[in-house]
């Protein structure tokens, strides 16, 4: 099964935060059958894997990388499975199906529980690798199973009983390095469609004006301490608008890191550990990344 492969992707251009030189490669599943042949074609490329969704949740850095980018194109529509559990309808859908995309079909099927996430970027399986979450909702409170596929156990579908879900989290128990999400279920609740978009019109409202949600950022780039928002931490510590050369955090909502054109990942980085140093000093709490830097 030959797989395609492209060659030297910049991550620049693979990620929202358009940050990140070189990869290696890039390899391409259309099929979750695809990835029976991904093992040795990395064994072949050497370089390190990175399994890429939408990129929106990544800081690459500059420069060559030694990657090998790993792309699940799996856009398996969503559908709606004949398996009802009370007042609950199962979904399963590809990977590679653009998140805002999965969102807006439940609503119009009158499908609750995923409403929240109205204009999270990225692809299903980056959300539900990174349980992203927004009002909430997340992507781990409704994930029924997963398709996955390990270099050592190949496809296989793994229920939620068998997954380590939590705060921005998710793993697969007993598995401890390279996984990919092919296909996932979620179980969602019915409820009327109006009421549905109601409440993404209200969410997503709330996003423009307290989000840059246009702008090239990474989405947040702080995890929240228990009980405490990174934001307003950030805004006390006087991070709101804080620049660096093309890279600032953003003043409608101080933990978005904000590339304003031509920016570069050491801007990025030193403007991310002053500003956890400045919170540490203020408030005497270590600030724990949300966004992934790679390599």
């Amino acid at each position: 099964m030959a797989l395609e492969i492209l060659p030297g992707p910049a991550l620049a251009s693979r990620t929202t935060l358009r940050l990140g030189g070189p990869a290696l490669a890039e390899v391409v599943l259309e099929t979750p059958e695809d990835a029976e042949a991904l093992a040795g074609t990395l064994e072949k490329l050497g370089g390190a894997p990175l399994v890429l969704g939408g990129g929106s949740n990544l800081l690459a850095r500059d420069g060559e990388l030694p990657l090998v980018l790993v792309r699940p194109r799996l856009a398996a529509e969503p559908v709606i499975l004949r398996q009802r559990h009370g007042q609950q309808v199962r979904v399963r859908v590809g990977a590679g199906v653009k998140l805002q995309r999965l969102v807006a079909w439940l609503a119009t099927q009158g499908l609750a529980g995923l409403a929240g996430l109205i204009g999270v970027p990225g692809t299903v399986g980056g959300a539900v690798a990174g349980n992203a979450g927004s009002y909430g909702d997340a992507t781990g409170d409704r994930l029924a199973r997963v398709r996955l596929w390990t270099p050592e156990g190949g496809l296989v579908w793994v229920g939620r009983d068998d997954l380590d879900i939590g705060y921005r989290r998710f793993a697969p128990r007993g598995v401890t390095g390279l996984f990919l999400v092919l296909e996932a279920e979620f179980d969602c609740a019915v409820r009327e469609p109006i009421a549905i978009r109601q409440d993404m019109i209200a969410h997503l409202k709330k996003k423009r004006a307290s989000q840059p949600i246009t702008a090239a950022t990474a989405g947040c780039v702080f995890k929240n301490p228990p009980g405490e928002a990174a934001w307003r931490m950030l805004a006390e510590a006087g991070f709101a608008g804080k620049r660096l050369g093309n890279m600032a955090f953003s003043e409608l909502h101080a933990n978005f890191l904000v590339n304003l054109g031509g920016g570069t990942s050491d801007a990025a980085l030193d403007l991310i550990g002053t500003a956890q140093g400045a919170v540490r000093e203020l408030c005497g709490h270590e600030l724990e990344l949300e966004v992934k830097v790679v390599p």
